[in-house]
């Protein structure tokens, strides 16, 4: 199977929560050979565990991106997602909207590489020219 979606950080942390979403931990499973993710959402997952103070939850989140998230392909932040995100900038600033820089960033890789963008923040996707994006937290029946 082929590379076919790219993870945001919020489908990512699913599984290491406590209670995850049925359905997120469904589609995982479903498309397990066809996921990707992004050096930036890496970094919001690496971030995001590195600043909790030590603890058995910490030490639990890193072993989960070390062992699990890490295993997924990775895709960077290259060139041609860079100019597609500055010409995207550009044309959603004209029209009133301002995407966080690192939503445009997660934007771009998954545009640039011809990728499905899973996220349950679709809002702050939505205005992004031929980006794709798909809510696992939410059975396909109510889409």
């Amino acid at each position: 199977m082929s590379l076919k979606f790219l993870l945001d950080t919020n489908i990512l942390s699913e599984p290491a929560r406590p209670i995850p979403n049925v359905n997120v931990l469904h589609q995982l499973d479903i498309h397990k050979s066809e996921v990707a993710v992004s050096s930036v959402v890496v970094h919001e997952l690496l971030h995001g565990c590195l600043r909790l103070p030590e603890s058995r939850r910490r030490e639990y989140l890193r072993n989960y991106i070390y062992e699990s998230v890490l295993n997924l392909p990775v895709f960077n932040y290259d060139l041609k997602a860079a100019q597609w995100h500055a010409q995207e900038r550009v044309r959603l600033s004209q029209i009133g909207r301002t995407p966080a820089f690192v939503d445009g960033q997660i934007a771009s890789i998954a545009f640039c590489n011809n990728l499905i963008l899973v996220t349950n923040n679709v809002s702050d996707f939505e205005f992004f020219n031929g980006l794709n994006v798909e809510n696992w937290f939410v059975s396909k029946g109510e889409n």
